[in-house]
């Protein structure tokens, strides 16, 4: 079974304990990461993908010392290694322009304003990481319990 990761990058350690909190119920098929800064990130994901392993999801937080989440995200939407991890923008302090521009630039898949609803976070991450799942090619029955369902039903279509 291929490990699938999900990492969420947050400055705050308060704002960061709440989402890995709120993604505990995923914990048993998803290896949740935690980062501090982009640069935390990055490092992480050169490591992870040195190990085989693959980054699902990245959830980040926008505004956040030396690099911003809009230009981390775009940062990992340019590079052939991360092309189909799918992106969230987790964020309180984002502008319109912000938004804009994480949605042309970084390619984000969601957008979520904080504070946020747990479950749908939760199920935003569900859904991403099936479709993951599909567009990179795993074999998706090791996981099957776990996914999405809709978005299975619609790709073996």
């Amino acid at each position: 079974m291929d490990r699938l990761n999900v990492i969420c990058v947050d400055d705050q350690r308060e704002v960061l304990s709440a989402v890995l909190q709120d993604l505990e119920s995923l914990a048993d098929w998803l290896n949740i990461e935690d980062c501090e800064s982009a640069a935390e990130v990055l490092e992480l994901m050169d490591e992870l993908d040195a190990q085989g392993e693959h980054i699902a999801v990245l959830v980040s937080d926008h505004v956040m010392p030396g690099k911003t989440g809009v230009e981390l995200l775009t940062e990992v939407s340019q590079d052939s290694r991360f092309v189909e991890t799918k992106k969230i923008l987790l964020t309180g302090q984002a502008t319109h322009t912000d938004t804009i521009n994480a949605i042309n630039q970084a390619g984000i898949d969601q957008y979520f304003e904080k504070p946020w609803k747990a479950q749908i976070l939760v199920e935003a991450i569900r859904t991403l990481t099936t479709e993951y799942i599909f567009d990179v090619g795993l074999d998706y029955s090791d996981y099957h319990q776990h996914l999405d369902q809709n978005v299975v039903l619609k790709r073996l279509r």
